[in-house]
């Protein structure tokens, strides 16, 4: 089987990688380079957490168990360990927090309400907000570097011989039969068996290309729910292992030092066009509310702020699986992608040599067609929300 793989971000990477190892002639194609779209600017927390209806939630928690599975234990490792502490200090908030513990605690997740003492001694160098009334503890949750992550695939894609093929786009599509032969922007042209579009936000175009409405959603104005600020500090003196949520900033370790900083609130001026400076406004109200979540951080800078593009499908919820009347054109997008990435690479290369996956049964494009009104995008959960 010959195929091509269009986008080498984690979840293109991976699934090339899969299916060469089960024997396919794989050609990944990608408009930039490797890693250089939603990839490079994801907060890349890893969990199942808040995560509904429970298929989306099962779906979630198999890429958390991959992760676990695959990653190396030495310094080629791209898992940052130690689990995930959030803090309610209002009552909406807490009342949130205790019913989905609760909810996770019955399914089997690794949740648990802990003491203020307990919350310092797994956070050393946390100030502990005023007013808290609840504190969660989420034990096998993790944070990844997404960059460790893809050369650890591309290195598995490469040796299993995958065809890497940099900074050119697909510009058609020419079906024959069951199959398609795709030109590319440098006039070459590529005939294989199936396609794999795991194009990322880039989705609703390249599937347009074939002649198929994919409703991935994308940018139009500063606040979308497709965007979102990360900010990235100098190297601080600071003891943090793990990911902290807080009503006005969540915090994870960023590598050698740094921290990564989000904060949902803020993101309603967030726009890719134009991006604050490291000096500017913006960058103080982070600086001011990391100093107050955390010590020894007066010396703390930022270094670079990112406007973050999630892939977003119009419900919120991954699509996965054959465009409906095209047998060779395969489509994954997902707003969980650095979660689920091993896993569902795993899955689909099952899945296209012939294993039928009933996990993605709620999640097939099909599920458009009978329901037009999408429901509420998903957003990322800010504290307090479901």
């Amino acid at each position: 089987m010959n195929v091509a793989v269009i986008g080498a971000g984690v979840i293109g990477a991976t699934v090339a990688a899969r299916l060469a190892q089960k024997g396919a002639a794989v050609t990944l194609i990608e408009q930039a380079t490797p890693g250089s779209g939603t990839t490079s600017t994801s907060y890349a927390w890893i969990n199942s957490n808040g995560k509904e209806p429970p298929a989306y939630y099962n779906l979630n928690l198999a890429g958390l168990q991959a992760h676990m599975r695959l990653s190396p234990k030495d310094e080629t490792g791209w898992l940052g360990l130690g689990g995930h502490v959030e803090f309610a200090v209002d009552d909406h908030h807490r009342d949130n927090l205790a019913a989905r513990v609760k909810r996770l605690q019955g399914w089997g997740y690794g949740a648990e309400d802990i003491s203020p003492e307990q919350a310092q001694t797994l956070l050393p160098d946390v100030r502990l907000p005023k007013g808290i009334q609840r504190i969660a503890h989420y034990t096998d949750e993790a944070y990844a570097y997404p960059a460790k992550y893809l050369a650890f695939m591309l290195t598995e894609a490469r040796q299993a011989g995958v065809e890497m093929r940099t900074g050119v786009e697909v510009t058609s599509f020419e079906p024959e039969g069951d199959a398609t032969a795709l030109t590319l922007s440098d006039g070459s042209t590529l005939r294989v068996d199936k396609v794999v579009s795991a194009a990322g936000r880039w989705t609703r175009s390249v599937a347009a290309l074939a002649g198929v409405d994919v409703p991935v959603r994308e940018f139009t104005e500063p606040g979308d729910v497709v965007v979102g600020y990360l900010a990235v500090t100098n190297p601080l003196p600071v003891q943090l292992s793990r990911l902290i949520t807080s009503p006005w900033l969540n915090v994870r370790p960023a590598g050698g030092g740094r921290l990564m900083l989000q904060a949902l609130d803020l993101d309603a001026t967030a726009d890719p066009r134009n991006v604050p400076d490291p000096d500017s406004r913006l960058a103080r109200t982070f600086l001011e509310r990391l100093r107050a979540l955390l010590a020894n951080t007066e010396g703390a800078r930022i270094e670079t702020i990112m406007v973050g593009q999630r892939v977003m499908p119009e419900d919120g919820r991954t699509i996965v699986g054959p465009a409906p009347n095209l047998p060779w054109l395969y489509v994954v997008a997902t707003h969980s992608g650095i979660t689920l990435a091993p896993y569902l690479g795993e899955a689909i290369a099952a899945e296209l040599f012939g294993e039928k996956q009933d996990a993605f049964e709620e999640f097939r494009i099909e599920r458009f067609m009978t329901d037009t009104t999408y429901g509420q995008p998903y957003a990322p959960r800010k504290p307090g929300e479901q």
